[in-house]
């Protein structure tokens, strides 16, 4: 099961993005500010981190800077609320893979969560493993925590890539199957 990491600091944004996510199958985390979420990216290793860029502490553009240079395989979603001024410049050169704005609806957060968690599934089984943080699991994420392959495994990039296709398969068949029956006029 895919891990998510929700950082908000409102708990009813927490309790809302962690009902919506557990609904869409993923396992979830949440916490409520910037540094907290640097502890928990290295406790838990998630694949997606959803987060508020106005996060108190460390910013949510802040937090995405750190996670894309240590973490690159990780999906960084911002969110901010409809009358927050969200800097589209900014979340860009943070590296961010897409935003939300707040409230979200289930199915489109869902259409922009799947294909992110399937591309870092995808590019994790490309890099290789993550070894054990050396001390203490609250430590902040660095590169030191991270151990790249010198090469790909021709072996592993055809696993990843069958398991990526394995999982996305049967939500595609039925996204053209509903296609086709509305073409149809069914």
């Amino acid at each position: 099961m895919s891990m998510i990491l929700l950082a908000d600091d409102s708990p009813h944004a927490q309790r809302m993005g962690e009902h919506i996510l557990r609904e869409e199958g993923f396992d979830v985390t949440t916490v409520s500010d910037g540094a907290s979420a640097l502890v928990r990216i290295a406790e838990t290793d998630p694949d997606l981190i959803i987060a508020d860029a106005f996060l108190p502490g460390r910013n949510g553009y802040d937090l995405c800077r750190q996670v894309k240079r240590w973490r690159p395989h990780v999906r960084v979603i911002l969110t901010a609320g409809q009358l927050e001024t969200f800097d589209e410049e900014e979340a860009k050169l943070a590296g961010c893979d897409a935003t939300l704005r707040k409230p979200f609806e289930a199915s489109v957060a869902a259409a922009v969560i799947r294909p992110l968690v399937q591309e870092a599934i995808l590019e994790r089984g490309l890099m290789g493993q993550y070894v054990s943080p050396a001390g203490s699991l609250a430590q902040p994420v660095s590169d030191a925590h991270y151990a790249p392959p010198s090469k790909p495994d021709p072996a592993k990039v055809q696993a990843a890539v069958a398991a990526a296709l394995e999982k996305a398969l049967p939500e595609l068949v039925r996204d053209i199957t509903e296609k086709v029956l509305v073409a149809l006029g069914n």
